[in-house]
């Protein structure tokens, strides 16, 4: 029997009792035993490392994931889901590297890499447990006991199988290749990794000379932003196209000899050293037009060096730099120095050699390790590589054959990256990971390829069971060209080349399962964030061309990035975001879910997080949904206890209903199950999810409110049958519909709804769970479109009728009369009338009088202009077209609203030029008695005719001169005439208010511009000032680097490292400074200070505000608003007169040009020379916006020509 609906649920502890009820069951695999006989959908889930806590972004993505597996089970598929870890790499090792205080490689070589893989097997799934208990919390239902992870033996020899096939191919090589290179992880990284992290820094900037062998007076100059490089000087390379000023008279710079900066190379001069070079590289927009070549340390410079002969393959690498990024012992000066630290010592050593030119700072944009948040430095490292460059082609080609939701990440983000795709390091000089299966001779002349752990055995005579280094680094192949024997590469596996191959290996894949993965390779779907494009998307494909020749996917989602509420990345040192299992243990996991893929994140765009759009998907969705569920139960409870009826459903003996309503929300249903399957099949969750809200609220507050007295059998026992089964028909296909996407609170309803199913009917052999049930097949005889249409008129009827009340305050419990609907379609008025009905009880009127005669009731239309469209396009005959627009009558109006243009003033307008509206006369004939309201929402809307009348006090002053300035932007916007006050009698006033705008009302006290006051406290030396963060007000916006620079002018202190703090924390780089207007900070060299900066009300240095007049801004300045600090720091000089003038003049880019400053509007108070500057603080008080306004100088006529002209 169904069981009594409680009135209040908490929906967490509901879904506790549905983790216990599947637990119990055994849901998850019920479900693969069900379906283990349908065909086969195919889906792989990307690894995670269980080194950290899961995140939104897992979150998210496992959500995407669990919808679509759970969709397909749903129309009938096996669908195996497979949890995956990934084990291996960087993420684990730099944990190890930390806990440790290892440094390097020697420090491992101490402990033995035995004991290295041993620590960082211990730390793999530090977090598998919370891991699993988020992800079964979240509803998610996979596969954790029959998971893979990449640490397997058996999952790492399908590596070896993966990397053999491309050895084969002959798509494998060693090579010499500068390459971006963590020295806090000792590995080079890929390009695709080394783009994941990019940061805006501050490095040196020097200029060096270097002096020409043939005559040392001439030099070359060179600029770089890596002193550190210059050790490894080998070249410098200039444009041929250029010219360069010095040897404007001779034919060529190529070849010329050139003193070396330091000696640790000087006999690589011997060699083709030392020499300019040309090459087309090399911009004159950056630098000095001549680029220094550390042939190791840039590609560029790599490559130009091996073309000119500057270095060849075969000779020693010039690469004085170890894997720690410390200088080796070639380089004397400086040995043992990380390269970073040096760049200071090497400058001092250029100055003191005379060699520096010139030395400085310089922002750019820096690649940082994604691991160790470390700057990577370019290095030459010995590498294997998987050749990519020659199937980019065939990349392209098999890319298009995906589905990607949305479809321009194919084309743009993720198809650019192919077109630019580079060969693949795959080796990492690093410990943990799988082993790179080569062994090579000393010379690698003979190199033997491993693929199985049973040709290792045939090889080397010994048995492995396990794969990592430890097991198998020892064990040698004889050489079969009596080389000795071949020893094992040192080298592992980039971890993304495992994940590149979990599609084969998660099957062991040759080895087993053969039949069992060709059949369903590719994989039907996959979903990951819009990251992975450059990573795990790419490393599928990659891997399934070369081996395969095809994708390794049908369809892809991709998520965008979840963000802090603020739009930054969301961060644990910052906390600023909610927790995730506070979030579900407050909301539950069904409104987490909701939140997240009814929203932009699901199309690839970014989403904000804010914590109350969890809150509103219970308030606006789940609770009325959960109500009209509760609302069901009580009535069937109340039938079987009034009448002794005990309610059954049966879809197939289900009576037909004659009601309208009933026609409607069962041709609703099917519409609504017809769009969802075709939408869910095109992968488009975030066109369903909006429908699927929609749909509750046609439920609730349409279906369910006007049938209320049927469900209650007022109009008797077999209307209430019918409502009733209505009504369980339509939550039982919408619980059916929303469990993919809400599988806790659809399994809650289905578990007492099925107690009212007639177990007749059930199809499914086991129907104990709603996740068990196929979704419900369309119906589409019961769709009626021009039933639906009518609802939509009647809906639309009732809400304009709403708001009339509301617009009137007149509650719905108040009779009203009459109500009067007016359209030119027949159609649509015998829609309305078929549902008179439930129109006269919503609204509560006696009467509805139907009607398409607009002039009976004072109805017309009239026209406005698109302000920007029209604007944009007639430019100066904008303003003359505008009057002739509004003179249009109805009769012409209404023909334009059919041909879709009409000719006004010999211009031809169309629909995107005009925007028509309905004018209601309420003084003509029968209209006197009616209040009328057009076909939009809202309480005002754009159709809506009105007048804004408004007055300002006192009268005259600064925002009355304001508005009547910008009339047309104010009309533009509002789109309605403004007019002073007061409002002629007998108007009807909608909507008054009167409003204290501050700087109307009293003088301005503050700076126009946003600021912050600056304590200095640095050793024994105290100061105060004042920084702008914005001026002129909207421009020039300070950012922290600015504020920096600003600091150290300001207090004198070029030389000193100086941080910024609010209170006691430190701002960092992505601070909103803004957001601290008018606060006091405090400025220090590094320390936090002892004590906070108390807050000031008011800068702490006079100003006076400006306001630039007859004229506009220049020098690409926009803001005619600005501020000037007449003292600054606290207790320097006032400003001049003529300063004052000149600042001002640099303020808004009129450099040059003569001004007048005046503290009136009607400028007539000019201040001059003899006017002390710090006497304007006291006088600001004139003005609104501004103490002072600057207006142009006639200038005194020099000449005829001249008379009369305004100087510019």
């Amino acid at each position: 029997m169904v069981e009594p609906v409680p009135e209040s649920i908490h929906f967490p502890c509901e879904e506790k009792s549905i983790l216990q009820l599947w637990k119990d069951k055994d849901c998850f695999q019920e479900c693969l035993k069900q379906s283990k006989n349908r065909p086969k959908y195919t889906f792989y889930d990307g690894p995670p490392f269980a080194t950290g806590l899961p995140h939104y972004g897992h979150i998210l993505a496992g959500t995407i994931k669990d919808i679509v597996t759970r969709f397909a089970h749903q129309s009938g598929f096996h669908v195996d889901r497979r949890f995956g870890w990934d084990c291996h790499g960087l993420p684990v090792e730099y944990e190890i590297d930390k806990t440790l205080d290892i440094k390097g490689p020697d420090d491992v070589a101490k402990m033995g890499i035995a004991e290295y893989n041993r620590q960082c097997r211990m730390i793999v799934m530090r977090y598998a447990n919370e891991w699993e208990n988020s992800v079964t919390r979240m509803g998610r239902w996979i596969d954790f006991k029959n998971d893979y992870k990449t640490l397997y033996p058996w999952f790492m020899e399908t590596v070896w199988w993966v990397f053999r096939q491309l050895y084969d191919k002959g798509l494998v090589y060693r090579g010499v290749k500068v390459m971006p290179f963590s020295t806090a992880c000792n590995t080079p990284l890929s390009n695709f990794e080394s783009n994941q992290n990019y940061k805006d820094v501050q490095d040196p900037s020097v200029i060096v000379n270097f002096p020409l062998l043939e005559d040392e007076n001439v030099c070359l100059i060179a600029w770089t932003t890596t002193p550190w490089t210059l050790p490894s000087n080998l070249a410098l390379c200039v444009n041929s196209e250029l010219q360069y000023v010095k040897v404007k008279g001779e034919k060529t710079l190529k070849g010329k000899k050139y003193k070396p900066l330091f000696d640790y190379f000087r006999k690589c001069g011997e060699t083709g050293a030392f020499q300019v070079v040309m090459d087309n590289y090399v911009r004159e927009e950056e630098g000095t037009g001549v680029v220094h070549q550390a042939p190791y340390f840039g590609a560029d410079d790599y490559r130009v060096c091996m073309e000119n002969s500057v270095c060849q393959r075969d000779q020693a690498p010039i690469c004085p730099v170890d894997s720690s990024g410390c200088f080796t012992d070639e380089v004397t000066d400086f040995v043992g120095q990380y390269v970073k630290d040096a760049d200071k010592n090497i400058i001092k050593w250029l100055k003191e050699q005379g060699r520096l030119v010139n030395s400085s700072t310089f922002k750019h944009s820096y690649p940082f390790c994604w691991r160790s948040d470390t700057p990577l430095i370019y290095k030459a490292v010995p590498s294997w590589f998987i050749r990519v460059e020659h199937m980019v082609e065939k990349l392209l080609e098999n890319n298009d054959k995906c589905y990607w939701v949305p479809e321009f990440v194919r084309e743009r983000r993720f198809g650019n990256w192919l077109r630019d795709a580079r060969d693949w390091a795959v080796s990492r000089n690093r410990y943990w990971g799988t082993p790179i299966p080569l062994w090579c001779s000393d010379d690698f002349e003979e190199v033997v390829c491993v693929g199985s752990m049973a040709e290792l055995e045939e090889l080397t005579g010994v048995k492995v069971t396990d794969l990592h280094r430890e097991s198998i680094d020892q064990l040698t192949i004889p050489s079969r060209c009596g080389k000795g024997v071949l020893r094992r590469v040192t080298e592992v596996f980039d971890c993304w080349f495992e994940s590149g191959s979990m599609p084969y290996a998660q099957a062991h894949y040759p080895f087993e399962n053969r039949k069992e993965f060709e059949d369903t390779f590719p994989a039907d779907f996959i979903a990951e964030g819009i990251d992975q494009t450059r990573g795990w998307f790419y490393t599928l494909l990659v891997l399934s061309t070369a081996l395969f020749g095809k994708p390794p996917f049908k369809n892809v989602i991709v998520n965008g990035l979840v963000l802090a509420s603020d739009g930054q990345k969301m961060s644990k040192r910052k906390k600023n975001y909610p927790d995730p299992g506070l979030v579900v243990e407050n909301y539950g996991a069904d409104a987490l879910r909701l939140y997240l893929i009814n929203s932009p994140v699901v199309r690839a765009e970014n989403l904000r997080f804010k914590e109350e759009g969890v809150r509103d998907v219970l308030k606006d969705v789940f609770l009325p949904w959960y109500n009209a569920y509760r609302f069901l139960v009580q009535n069937v409870q109340r039938l079987h206890k009034e009448d002794g009826i005990s309610f059954l459903y049966n879809e197939a003996t289900a009576k037909c209903s004659d009601n309208i309503m009933d026609k409607w929300i069962q041709s609703f249903t099917q519409s609504l199950i017809q769009f969802f399957k075709a939408e869910m099949d095109a992968y488009r969750l975030y066109t369903v999810v909006p429908k699927l809200v929609k749909f509750v609220d046609m439920l609730t507050n349409w279906y369910v409110r006007t049938n209320r007295r049927r469900f209650k059998g007022e109009s008797g026992t077999e209307d209430c049958l019918g409502a009733l089964e209505n009504l369980f028909s339509v939550l039982f296909s919408m619980c059916r519909l929303m469990a993919p996407f809400t599988p806790f609170i659809t399994e809650m309803m289905y578990q007492n709804l099925r107690h009212l199913i007639d177990p007749a009917s059930v199809e499914e052999k086991d129907s104990s769970s709603i996740h068990y049930l196929m979704l419900p097949l369309v119906r589409e005889s019961l769709i009626d479109k021009r039933i639906e249409s009518a609802v939509c008129q009647m809906q639309s009827v009732i809400e304009l009728g709403r708001v009339i009340r509301d617009r009137r305050t007149l509650p719905v419990k108040y009779p009203l009369k009459e109500v009067v609907v007016i359209h030119q379609d027949p159609e649509a008025l015998r829609d309305i009338a078929s549902l008179q009905k439930y129109i006269l009880e919503e609204l509560n009127v006696r009467k509805l009088t139907l009607s398409t005669d607009k002039d009976k009731y004072g109805i017309s239309l009239r026209a406005e202009p698109d302000h920007m469209v029209l604007g944009k396009r007639l430019k100066a005959a904008f303003k003359s077209i505008t009057a002739s627009i509004k003179e249009l009558k109805s009769e012409q109006l209404e023909i334009f609203q059919k041909t879709g243009s009409i000719v006004v003033d010999g211009q031809e307008l169309h629909e995107e030029d005009l925007r028509l509206m309905y004018t209601f006369n309420q003084t003509s004939g029968s209209a006197t008695q009616y209040e009328a309201h057009s076909d939009s929402q809202g309480h005002l809307v754009p159709s809506d005719e009105i007048t804004v009348y408004y007055s300002c006090e006192p009268a005259g002053d600064y925002l009355d001169n304001v508005i009547q300035a910008h009339t047309d932007f104010i009309l533009a916007t509002t789109k309605a005439p403004l007019k002073t006050y007061p409002v002629p009698k007998g108007s009807s006033v909608i909507v008054q208010e009167k409003t204290q705008v501050a700087a109307s009302r009293a003088p301005l006290t503050g700076p126009a511009c946003a600021y912050i006051n600056l304590q200095l406290k640095l050793n024994n030396k105290q100061q105060e000032g004042v920084a702008l963060l914005e001026n002129p007000k909207g421009d020039l916006c300070l950012d922290m680097f600015k504020l920096r620079q600003l600091c150290s002018s300001l207090f004198g202190l070029n030389n000193t490292k100086l941080c910024v703090f609010n209170g006691k924390t430190e701002l960092t780089g992505k601070c909103d400074l803004l957001s601290l207007n008018g606060k006091t900070l405090s400025v220090t060299s590094g320390s936090s200070p002892s004590d906070s900066s108390p807050n000031s009300d008011s800068p702490l240095c006079p100003f006076v505000n400006l306001q630039l007049a007859n004229c506009q801004p220049a020098e690409c300045q926009s803001g005619d608003v600005g501020t000037l600090l007449l003292v600054n720091p606290v207790g320097h000089d006032c400003l001049t007169h003529n300063a004052l003038l000149s600042e001002t003049a640099k303020l808004f880019g009129l450099r040059g040009r003569r001004l007048k400053l005046y503290v009136d509007d009607a400028l007539t108070q000019g201040k001059t020379d003899s006017t002390r500057p710090k006497s304007y603080f006291g006088s600001v008080s004139v003005s609104p916006l501004s103490s002072m306004h600057l207006g142009w100088l006639q200038a005194r006529p020099s000449s005829a020509q001249s008379a009369g002209k305004t100087l510019s």
